[in-house]
């Protein structure tokens, strides 16, 4: 499910969510094989971390920091160390976390700040949070990455750790953009009403508050706080949908709550009031819900009994839990929580597809079970319980069930209990892209439901009479993958600027109808047309083309569609619609039907068009703003690969989708021939500034031909090869700069297709 949505993200741009929710491992959280982190600290500190008297100073030790995983190996020097956890500080496999910022700051590694490594020690299997993490991503709830790894100090082995994702700034600007505060939520936050006062909100258990604000901490305002738990305790229930669903994202922490009720997790909100991150999204202001802590999961039993216990009924008994009991109450959400279980069942939490996943983790981490030091210290578990607490419990009274066993109970529980019932179509992350008056508008949305519902977009322009175009989950619509439960529509160019009020409508078979918002309709504005636009652009490029200093930067074209030429100053580039004045373009022209090249590199000192910020492949915002300060043109786009384009089809007025990259030139559709090459060619310098070198590693098999295009198509060159080893120059300095495509064609039929740019 992951590539379809990840494609669904970045074929247009959103207005609401420029975010990436479900990230890739990268070298970081590479789960296929267990990585390996050296800490090196001097000894006397490594003392005085692990005296038990120090173990509450949160004081970081200096320390250099590598990790490998066997082909590749990174290494930072002056690392900040420290042991971190609540009770897990009583054990005796202790947690780390380790900072790459304390004592240089700004510095993160592969877009990290910190990183925890977990010890695991209640858990004889080692792999529960890791499933629990992985189920997260299944279930398309955005939550940390997770890995284990082999964790050594000094050389000295420590044992298999589990590196779970740190919830930071850092965690939701990838995901979300923006930002907004997040709140760490610790025992006993059971998110009562308090009263109408934000800083009644900053109430502390021990030496720490129970909703501890963890960005924007100089302004320390608890009003959005105030105002969700406001709204969560004294909503009446009639109003429950309409209200809620303007400040909390219910319909992915439904997902949550299905979540912890399968895995058996007593130690989040519903049960324990303990261990979950709340975070408000400035984009949709909107609080998200953000998943912590899953290591008392899958018949971890220090109390109570989990396999079975009431899928309605979770919470404690005769406590506040309103997160959990105002939504299970209410008779939609009740149902979309039903209908969420048993997706889950079917196609997750079930022993066929899942005891195949738990297999393949306990054979990799198996190797390094037998000699962690740390492993039988603190229950006396041994390698035989490891390879036993799989399938059965344990003589340690917190592991009564097996990982599979407690599984197969939990799972044939929740589905005796689970209602026979029907949810209306489930509606969520409703997004447009930002268009002016001459460009199409686009409106895509996630719709679950059991059956193929109708969709239908329901929208008004300035004001006038309500109007509807049907919706497609097909893969021509900006939708993504047709069956992917995304729905998309493009709508003609408004052809006037104004205010564009809409709201997604779907009907199953059974005409239950929901529709998002539910009770209002969302807007955007529509820009006044103007010639100028963003025509293309790439926020990770490693090889397509090079500035004036042969550095390959990110880039921005802009594009003048218009018949005169246009004066660029007292007009801005930004990368954040927040701070519109952030970068003055410089006092030049662009002539009518110009392509204009800027570089996003933050290097201002090497010309009039470098700018001074970067663009984030994780997905931000790009804008052209006036003098006044109003938006000429604007895109938001989510996550980006590296050497992907983003480009208008028709220039400057067609909708943002992947491109062939063409900087400086006509955008051109994505040819799915380039670069499935069966001859291993390699081509050089590539931008070239005369000549371009083309050479195989094997002898080509049969003669052929090679041909050089210009972007519209034209064949520029035509030459005959020999079959053999293939090397040769082709001369490009009697034609114009821009790009150029080669293709080798072979007599046996196999065929390259590749860009080229000339400077």
């Amino acid at each position: 499910m992951k590539s379809f949505l990840l494609t669904f993200i970045f074929l247009f741009p959103l207005s609401l969510l420029a975010q990436d929710l479900f990230p890739g491992e990268g070298f970081a959280f590479d789960d296929e094989l267990v990585p390996r982190i050296d800490i090196f600290m001097s000894s006397s500190d490594l003392d005085v971390m692990w005296d038990p008297a120090n173990h509450q100073d949160d004081l970081h030790y200096p320390a250099s920091f590598t990790m490998s995983n066997g082909t590749d190996t990174d290494t930072l020097l002056n690392v900040g160390v420290r042991l971190r956890g609540n009770t897990s500080l009583q054990s005796q496999k202790k947690s780390i976390k380790i900072s790459f910022n304390t004592f240089v700051p700004g510095r993160s590694y592969k877009g990290l700040e910190k990183m925890n490594i977990n010890g695991e020690h209640n858990d004889p299997s080692v792999v529960r949070s890791k499933l629990c993490w992985d189920l997260c991503e299944e279930m398309r709830i955005p939550a940390s990455r997770s890995n284990h790894v082999r964790l050594y100090i000094n050389s000295q082995y420590y044992g298999l750790y589990i590196n779970v994702e740190h919830i930071d700034e850092e965690f939701v600007q990838l995901r979300y953009g923006g930002n907004g505060n997040l709140y760490k939520c610790l025992w006993p936050a059971t998110l009562e009403y308090l009263g109408s006062n934000p800083d009644l909100y900053k109430l502390e258990s021990g030496d720490r508050r129970v909703y501890e604000l963890k960005t924007n901490t100089a302004e320390d305002d608890y009003s959005d706080l105030a105002n969700f738990i406001d709204v969560l305790n004294n909503t009446s229930d009639a109003n429950l949908q309409c209200e809620l669903e303007k400040v909390f994202n219910v319909q992915n922490y439904l997902k949550c709550i299905a979540m912890d009720i399968l895995t058996g997790n007593w130690d989040g909100p519903i049960y324990n009031k303990n261990n979950f991150y709340l975070y408000h999204n400035p984009r949709t202001e909107k609080f998200e819900y953000i998943p912590f802590d899953l290591d008392n999961t899958f018949g971890i039993k220090w109390f109570g009994e989990w396999t079975d216990r009431n899928i309605y009924s979770w919470a404690q008994d005769g406590e506040p839990r309103p997160i959990y009991n105002r939504i299970i109450q209410h008779p939609t959400y009740r149902k979309q929580f039903t209908y969420y279980i048993n997706q889950f069942l079917q196609n997750h939490f079930n022993d066929s597809a899942f005891f195949a996943r738990i297999d393949s983790l306990k054979e990799m981490i198996q190797p390094f079970i037998p000699n962690d030091p740390f492993y039988p210290l603190d229950y006396g578990f041994d390698i035989s319980d490891f390879e036993n607490s799989y399938t059965q419990g344990l003589s340690t009274f917190h592991v009564p069930h097996g990982l599979k066993e407690f599984i197969s109970l939990r799972r044939s529980s929740a589905l005796s209990q689970a209602e026979n019932t029907n949810a209306a179509p489930i509606i969520n992350y409703v997004q447009n892209n930002l268009p002016n008056a001459d460009q199409s508008v686009l409106v895509t949305a996630l719709v679950e439901d059991e059956q193929n519902p109708t969709v239908n977009l329901r929208y008004r322009i300035n004001g006038g009479s309500l109007q509807s175009a049907q919706m497609s989950d097909d893969g021509n619509h900006q939708d993504g993958d047709a069956d992917d439960n995304y729905y998309g529509v493009v709508l003609s160019p408004v052809g006037q600027s104004g205010t564009f009020q809409y709201y997604v409508e779907a009907v199953d078979d059974n005409s239950n109808t929901n529709r998002y918002p539910y009770c209002e309709e969302q807007s955007f504005t529509i820009f006044s047309p103007n010639p100028l636009t963003i025509n293309e652009f790439m926020a990770s490029n490693s090889s397509t083309i090079a500035d004036d200093a042969g550095e390959y930067d990110d880039w921005i074209e802009l594009y003048n569609s218009g018949s005169t030429p246009v004066n660029l100053s007292g007009k801005f580039l930004t990368d954040d619609l927040s701070v519109p004045n952030k970068w003055p373009m410089p006092d030049e022209q662009i002539q009518a039907g110009e392509f204009l090249l800027f570089w996003a590199d933050g290097q201002t000192t090497q010309g009039s068009r470098h700018t001074n910020f970067k663009l984030s492949s994780s997905g931000e915002e790009i804008g052209i703003i006036d003098a006044t300060g109003q938006v000429i043109d604007a895109v938001v786009y989510g996550p980006l690969g590296t050497n992907d384009a983003l480009g208008r089809i028709p220039n400057g007025v067609g909708p943002m989708q992947e491109v062939e990259p063409t900087p400086g030139a006509s955008n051109m559709e994505i040819n799915n021939v380039l670069d499935k090459d069966p001859f291993d060619l390699k081509l050089y310098p590539n931008p070239s500034t005369g000549f371009i070198t083309l050479e195989t590693s094997q002898p080509m098999r049969s003669p052929g031909s090679i041909l050089l295009f210009d972007a519209q198509g034209t064949l520029r060159l035509q030459s005959e090869y020999p079959a053999g080893q293939m090397k040769g120059n082709i001369e490009l300095s009697h034609l114009p700069s821009g790009l150029y495509l080669i293709t080798i064609l072979s007599e046996d039929g196999l065929t390259s297709t590749h860009r080229i740019i000339f400077q």
